[in-house]
């Protein structure tokens, strides 16, 4: 039995999309007529920058808060980001009327920090890395009595994420490849165990940045792996690898069929392409999934290809520096 099925995250997902369905959008899969002709195939775009805080993150933290009881939530909710969850999160608790706190590392960008601060929650800040930020977080939670929501680390996290692979093939039945980019692996996760169970013969394709490519080190030396200088890149919002034991380890070995490696080169230039052929904006995190369809897209010749387009939520200085 597969680590999915023992985590019973196909029927999580099922009672998750009936769980967040009201409080969440059904994103487009919007099919690109540019796409399609590089691989003479057709070619969705799975806009999950048009979710609501800009990003997939809404789902799964939203997930977690609404499955929790009152006792559970009665000392308050604590998380640790460095953006995209974070903003999920404190929708979670508008949406559900709770109260939490999250951690941030210090170098947070400040446009993120100033998104939090239109929300009732509370903000503090510790380390310069998202693993280290989120260690101490945990920790904090346990020393608290807080309830913990894990930004991947949770099954029921995962599948609110994994609501996206059912809206996929709800929109395109005949799906034969999805790609979607991976950082801790929660959405990748969560769509290839809904997809495993419906649609089999589906290729799930695991895309990261070369300068933070923690997923795909660990799936190769079997051990969870994390970069002790990791460098920078346009994809911050999947930067950072993940917590030592993370359930996401065994779901990503067992779940993903292949990985492709992006260039901030590459990563830059499906932004821009973003911009210039369909006009809208999508953050580093989505311009790795983009970039690695584009890289090769001989190699998904006549298939009916998903793309995730997993965040809208760059700064204006970098969009601008880009464009």
């Amino acid at each position: 039995m597969s680590r999915a099925e023992q985590l019973h995250l196909p029927e999580e997902i099922e009672r998750a999309a009936r769980r967040i369905g009201p409080h969440v959008l059904y994103t487009p899969l919007f099919e690109s007529v540019y796409l399609g002709e590089m691989n003479r195939g057709t070619v969705g775009l799975k806009l999950e920058s048009e979710q609501y805080t800009g990003s997939f993150k809404a789902r799964g933290a939203l997930n977690k808060v609404l499955s929790m009881s009152a006792e559970q939530k009665a000392a308050g909710l604590l998380t640790a980001s460095s953006g995209n969850h974070a903003q999920g999160f404190a929708r979670a608790l508008t949406v559900s009327g709770d109260r939490g706190l999250i951690y941030l590392p210090e170098n947070a960008e400040p446009s993120k920090v100033e998104a939090l601060q239109h929300y009732d929650v509370e903000l503090a800040f510790h380390g310069n890395g998202c693993l280290e930020t989120e260690l101490h977080a945990r920790a904090q939670a346990e020393q608290r009595g807080m309830a913990w929501v894990s930004p991947y680390n949770d099954p029921v996290v995962i599948a609110g994420q994994g609501t996206v692979g059912k809206e996929i093939l709800e929109q395109m039945p005949e799906v034969d490849v999805i790609l979607a980019t991976v950082g801790g692996g929660g959405l990748i996760s969560g769509i290839a165990a809904w997809v495993r169970r419906h649609r089999p013969k589906t290729e799930i394709i695991g895309c990261l940045p070369e300068n933070s490519p923690e997923m795909y080190l660990s799936v190769q030396q079997g051990q969870i792996v994390n970069l002790d200088e990791p460098m920078e890149t346009l994809s911050d919002g999947s930067a950072g690898g993940c917590e030592p034991g993370s359930i996401t380890f065994d779901l990503c070995r067992e779940g993903v069929d292949d990985y492709i490696l992006t260039s901030e080169t590459e990563i830059a230039d499906a932004i821009r392409w973003m911009a210039n052929h369909h006009h809208k904006i999508i953050e580093g995190a989505a311009g790795v999934a983009l970039a690695a369809f584009q890289k090769n897209p001989a190699r998904f010749n006549s298939k009916n290809v998903a793309i995730v387009i997993c965040g809208a939520n760059i700064t204006t200085q970098t969009l601008k520096d880009l464009l």
